[in-house]
């Protein structure tokens, strides 16, 4: 099934292209120069994703942006003329899941739509069981497919790595024990002087290229267990 898009801006030069370039992707287009045509639209068609231009007549990608994250959690992708900082937080204030400002490589454009649908429809994240999904800090863990994503790039971790970081993920804020850790993901009795654990602890880290001096998502209590501190 072809993934449906959104494109909204009033600069239709912009707007063209980016369609041009999506629709060689094979992905269904629907497009619109002002804000009040595809609000209409929201109402008879299920989206995937959109593209809002920033700065627009009456509505603007901000108030647009806020207006669908209202009712909708498809992924929303921010074109903006703009640089500052400000304005990137505030539409992901609003709820924007990505920002590219103009002007922009539109190989680069695809590739940010590619990575917002993976997540959004791959991973069936709309369809899924928020016991299933497990997302935070730019880390995404589906228990069905068994996949790890970090900054949308896969993450390949054996069975036990992937046990050992949905354990602790979903389990968030709480000290886990080595004891506890490992007849969790073992299903076996924990033996004094097992090292098992903190081995593949470190694999993790190497693979998620955690920086040991500052570590992000795996904390180490010492004498204690380990911890995914919450957001």
């Amino acid at each position: 099934m072809k993934a449906k898009i959104l494109i909204v801006d009033d600069e239709k030069e912009i707007a063209n292209l980016v369609e041009l370039f999506l629709a060689n992707e094979g992905y269904t287009i629907f497009k619109f120069y002002h804000p009040k045509e595809a609000i209409d639209s929201l109402e008879h068609t299920e989206y995937d994703l959109a593209i809002l231009d920033v700065m627009m007549p009456e509505i603007s990608g901000f108030e647009l942006c806020k207006m669908i994250r209202e009712k909708y959690s498809f992924p929303i992708i921010m074109l903006t003329a703009k640089v500052e900082d400000v304005d990137k937080i505030t539409g992901l204030t609003y709820g924007a899941d990505d920002y590219i400002s103009k002007p922009f490589n539109p190989l680069e454009l695809v590739a940010r739509v590619k990575a917002q649908l993976r997540r959004y429809l791959q991973l069936n994240v709309r369809d899924t069981e928020a016991s299933n999904i497990v997302e935070y800090r730019g880390l995404l863990m589906n228990s069905n497919t068994r996949e790890t994503l970090l900054y949308d790039k896969k993450i390949q971790l054996t069975p036990i790595e992937f046990n050992i970081l949905w354990h602790l993920s979903k389990n968030r804020g709480q000290v886990i024990s080595s004891e506890e850790l490992f007849e969790a993901v073992w299903h076996e009795k924990y033996f004094e002087a097992n090292n098992t654990v903190m081995v593949h602890i470190r694999r993790i880290r190497e693979k998620m290229n955690e920086d040991s001096k500052n570590l992000k998502f795996i904390k180490t209590i010492w004498g204690v267990g380990y911890i995914v501190e919450k957001e």
